[in-house]
């Protein structure tokens, strides 16, 4: 059980003691009493300190959690609530705490297609009714960006599963280059969303490249159970490091710099483009030279044109002429 789990246990079961008036606690009692409750929920003998009890009550005493408890010493040894109906379950929320469950309970909504998260429904329910009565009807103060009417998102659910449960997938896949539709087994690793699209990366069955697979393409997903499943060698921080976006090359990464000018110099440098990114110099004239090191694929053009002239490509010369060329039938289309 982790260590958070483990508090709070501790928590509510001191908070039952206290609320049992019939009997008097010592602090000893409180130990055997938290310790007894791990046992029931571990399986295992878990000591809890005399040092952790002390400063659970000295934590539920104070503000830090919210609790505020009452907690008293009389007879010099032993622990009640000074208000005898008092009990942390009853504590009101927060104004802070009510904002962070609304901003909790919109992201939580956003992966309500996922099992994982299916036996949160009645709990998130249960939130959304509890922040509605505590603050009204007022506005959001947070919107996530996500379209629903997305192909593909009815997948997610069973790819996620097949990941977890290492299940080879025979999948029906056209590409938008395709003329018609293909057919083949695949190992799957991760899912991985960019640019509000969702992809599956893994393995093609009898193939060694990594393959990256748009959900809104897949016509057709079916588990494989035959097939064994392999993962061998893939690490996702390892194999994204280079990489703006979710196309990884097969060849070395380029070390890309730019000219950011002066009205769009703060929104580059506090956002880097990539974790690599560098400031090179801050120009006299105006702006700011960066640099950092990405495949050069087709996401990186994107974000790059999507500056307009705010930004100039300074290397490498490869990437500078595929811009201007992008740039110049881009002019000509206006030019008509």
């Amino acid at each position: 059980m982790p260590a958070n789990k483990n508090a709070l246990l501790r928590y509510r079961t001191i908070d039952k003691c206290l609320q049992n008036h019939g009997r008097k606690w010592t602090l000893n009692d409180l130990i055997e009493a938290c310790s007894d409750a791990l046992y029931e929920y571990e399986g295992k003998d878990t000591y809890v300190s005399k040092r952790t009890v002390q400063h659970d009550i000295q934590l539920l005493r104070s503000d830090k959690l919210g609790y505020n408890a009452p907690i008293e010493v009389y007879d010099k040894k032993y622990y009640r609530y000074s208000e005898p109906d008092f009990s942390i379950t009853d504590v009101p929320l927060t104004e802070g705490d009510l904002d962070v469950l609304s901003e909790s309970v919109a992201v939580l909504r956003q992966f309500k297609d996922f099992s994982l998260f299916s036996e949160l429904n009645g709990v998130i329910q249960k939130l959304e009714d509890k922040i509605y009565h505590a603050t009204g009807t007022e506005p959001p103060v947070i919107h996530l960006d996500k379209n629903e009417q997305l192909k593909g998102l009815e997948h997610l659910d069973l790819l996620y599963q097949a990941i977890s449960k290492r299940i080879v997938l025979r999948i029906g896949y056209q590409s938008f280059s395709a003329r018609q539709s293909n057919e083949f087994l695949f190992h799957p690793y991760l899912l991985k969303e960019f640019n509000n699209r969702w992809f599956l990366v893994g393995r093609r069955e009898g193939h060694t490249p990594i393959l990256t697979l748009a959900l809104d393409r897949m016509i057709s997903i079916a588990a494989d159970l035959k097939t064994e499943y392999i993962r061998k060698d893939f690490d996702a921080d390892t194999f994204y490091k280079d990489t703006y976006g979710v196309t990884v090359l097969g060849v070395p990464p380029i070390e890309v710099r730019l000219w950011v000018n002066r009205q769009n110099a703060p929104y580059v440098l506090t956002k880097p483009f990539h974790s690599s990114q560098r400031l090179i110099e801050r120009r006299k004239t105006g702006g700011v030279e960066i640099a950092f090191t990405v495949h050069h694929n087709f996401e990186l053009e994107r974000l790059l044109l999507g500056f307009g002239s705010s930004i100039e490509v300074l290397a490498p010369k490869v990437l500078r002429r595929k811009m201007k060329k992008i740039l110049r039938d881009a002019l000509h289309h206006y030019e008509k």
